[in-house]
C-alpha cells in the first residue's frame, strides 16, 4: 500500500534485524512496542488459543508490516508472527513510527492496508466454502510465490527471477493443510495432481514450482 519512495522511508526508521528460519518474529500476548517492517523472506501468522489449538491467519512477504495493529491499538498482540524461512525486517519503535505516519500523512495508506487485508480474509473464507481442494492449493502456492519475492509488483521482489523454476523452502504440508481448511493426507493428494500436470516438484519442506504460468491455470479452473 505505500509507494517504493515511502517505503524505503520507512526502511530508514530503525535498525535492521535477522531471524533464522521458525524464529519467533513476534509474540502473541506481548505488548505492541514495536512492528516490524519485512524486507526479506517469508512468514506465517498464527493465533492460539486456551486449549492450545493453532489457527493459521495468513502469509506475509517482503513489503508487509507485521504487528502494526498492536501499535496502534496500543494493545498486546493476537498472534504469533513466525519466521517460514530466514527472514530480515527492519525493527520500528512505536511512538517514533507513529510519529513518522502523522508526519508524512500515512494514515489513509494504512487504513487502506488494514481493508485489504480483511477482504483478503474474507476472499480466502469464501474459497475455503466454495472452490475444489486442488484449486484452493494452486491459488495458495501462487499466493506464496508473490509473497516470497520471487515475482516483480511487491517491494523487495526480485526483477530476474526466473519464472519457470521456483522454490519455496521452510513450508510444510501441515501448514498448507492449514491454510487451506484441509487434512495433510489432502494437501498430498492435491500435490500430486499438480506434480501430474508438472507445474510441481515436492521435497522434505519444499515446493519447488516448475511451470508457474500452468499453476497459475490450476488456480483459476483445476
Amino acid at each position: 500500500m505505500l509507494s517504493a519512495e515511502l517505503w524505503s522511508e520507512v526502511l530508514c526508521q530503525g535498525p535492521v534485524r535477522r531471524f533464522r528460519e521458525r524464529g519467533v518474529m513476534l509474540r502473541q500476548g506481548d505488548q505492541g512496542t514495536h512492528l516490524l517492517a519485512l524486507t526479506e523472506g517469508l512468514a506465517k501468522v498464527v493465533s492460539r488459543d486456551r486449549d492450545g489449538v493453532v489457527t493459521l491467519l495468513a502469509f506475509r512477504g517482503a513489503g508487509d508490516l507485521l504487528g502494526d495493529v498492536a501499535v496502534f491499538e496500543g494493545s498486546t498482540r493476537i498472534a504469533d508472527v513466525v519466521a517460514l524461512s530466514p527472514c530480515s525486517a527492519v525493527v520500528l519503535e512505536a511512538t517514533r513510527f507513529k510519529a513518522f505516519v502523522e508526519e508524512r500523512g500515512l494514515v489513509v495508506d494504512l487504513m487502506r492496508q488494514a481493508m485489504a487485508r480483511l477482504r483478503e480474509s474474507d476472499l480466502l473464507r469464501t474459497e475455503l466454502l466454495t472452490l475444489p481442494l486442488v484449486v484452493r492449493l494452486a491459488r495458495t502456492l501462487v499466493r506464496l510465490v508473490e509473497l516470497a519475492g520471487s515475482v516483480p509488483g511487491r517491494p523487495g521482489a526480485s526483477s530476474t527471477a526466473a519464472l519457470q523454476t521456483l522454490r519455496l523452502t521452510g513450508l510444510t504440508q501441515v501448514e498448507l493443510a492449514q491454510a487451506i481448511g484441509v487434512t495433510r493426507n489432502a494437501v498430498a493428494s492435491g500435490l500430486g495432481r499438480l506434480r501430474a500436470a508438472g507445474a510441481v516438484e515436492t521435497a522434505r519442506r519444499e515446493i519447488v514450482i516448475r511451470d508457474l504460468e500452468t499453476l497459475r491455470l490450476w488456480a483459476k479452473t483445476g
